[in-house]
């Protein structure tokens, strides 16, 4: 990667007050050369430019390292593997499984796992209605589904006293009003990505 991409990553993760070692940045920069890679071929993302995946990808999943507590955590339609990737890479105690329906992009993380050496993430390919688990401590979502639909979609896999955390725009308000009344908002937390004018938000979610 260019010297820009690696000055735009450490002073976004700097900013977000993310103190990172020499194997996490590296772990960090090769998810990003991986990603380009496989981009160019199997379009997984619509960002190409590699600054712009630096923002739009890396530093907008670690924009919410700091809710993720784990131990467990389940990344819902995780795509390309964003956010669980970069959250597994911060927090190598955590113990990451990333689910989405899509062959191609699971495959990717099953490489991105395998070449970035992570230990403690787990992908799999399955649609989240037919897949089967004991129960995460926390369920994360970026660009999945309404949050309705989110939280019915995932409740068999939360455990007790586990939380959702959603990645929204700032509109969530429309989708917070059509929540179950068992649902409760813990937080909606203003997320400022380095680099990104777009407007964000963390909503974080229990059942009552």
């Amino acid at each position: 990667m260019t010297p820009a991409c690696e000055t735009r990553l450490d002073t976004g993760l700097a900013t977000l007050g993310l103190d990172i070692d020499v194997t996490v940045r590296k772990r960090l920069l090769a998810l990003l050369a991986l990603l380009h890679k496989w981009n160019r071929a199997y379009n997984l993302t619509a960002v190409r430019d590699p600054e712009q995946m630096v923002t739009r990808h890396l530093l907008d999943s670690a924009s919410i390292a700091t809710a993720v507590r784990g131990p467990t955590l389940l990344d819902v339609g995780a795509g390309a593997g964003l956010p669980g990737l970069v959250l597994a890479i911060l927090d190598p105690s955590l113990a990451v499984t990333m689910l989405d329906g899509n062959g191609k992009k699971v495959r990717f993380q099953r490489q991105a796992v395998l070449e970035l050496g992570l230990d403690n993430v787990t992908p799999v390919q399955a649609r989240v209605e037919t897949f089967e688990h004991g129960g995460f401590d926390q369920i994360v979502s970026r660009a999945f589904a309404q949050l309705a639909t989110f939280v019915e979609l995932t409740r068999p896999l939360l455990a007790k006293g586990g939380e959702w955390l959603a990645m929204k725009g700032r509109d969530a308000a429309s989708e917070l009003a059509e929540l179950p009344p068992d649902v409760t908002l813990v937080e909606r937390r203003e997320l400022e990505v380095p680099g990104d004018e777009a407007q964000r938000v963390l909503v974080r979610l229990r059942p009552s």
